[in-house]
């Protein structure tokens, strides 16, 4: 059995429909889903609003690869078109950690190397997975309250939009 942590991500287009493309195509495969937040762009800044949440995945026939080709298939659908590092996105799947899986590969470093540092990922995965360790960085609420005040604010639950 292999058991993912997702990160997933919009900010083009209908944002709600994309985060739900995913979940659908991952299917029977999903176990948890988080709620849904709106954060502010990390990095580029000059670019829309992000939903973003965070699913929990399992399954005995899908690797690390596995769910990284998922997520690119599902990246795929959504018309994601990759202008530039950051940019803006219809669809951005993350493989986030695998089984504790350690990659040092380019095109799949786990577990993801900008978790620690990012309440996008962090809250949403705290909140469906109270008790969840990043691989090599501890507990997930340690790392949340590590975090500056300024980055935590500006993530905000959306109770008014729902995935599942």
């Amino acid at each position: 059995m292999s058991r993912a942590v997702l990160s997933l991500g919009s900010n083009l287009g209908d944002r709600l429909a994309h985060l739900r493309s995913a979940v659908d195509g991952f299917g029977d495969a999903v176990v948890a889903v988080s709620p849904v937040y709106e954060t502010a762009p990390w990095g580029v800044t000059d670019q829309p609003d992000f939903l973003n949440a965070v699913l929990v995945v399992a399954s005995a026939e899908v690797d690390e690869w596995g769910w990284l080709r998922r997520g690119q298939e599902l990246e795929r659908a959504a018309e994601r078109v990759r202008e530039r590092r950051w940019g803006p996105r219809t669809l951005d799947v993350d493989v986030v950690t695998v089984d504790g899986v350690r990659s040092e590969d380019a095109e799949l470093l786990l577990p993801h190397p900008g978790t620690p540092a990012r309440a996008t990922v962090l809250i949403p995965w705290s909140v469906v997975e109270p008790d969840a360790v990043l691989p090599g960085h501890g507990p997930v609420g340690d790392l949340i309250r590590a975090l500056p005040a300024a980055e935590l604010d500006a993530v905000h639950r959306r109770d008014d939009l729902h995935l599942g």
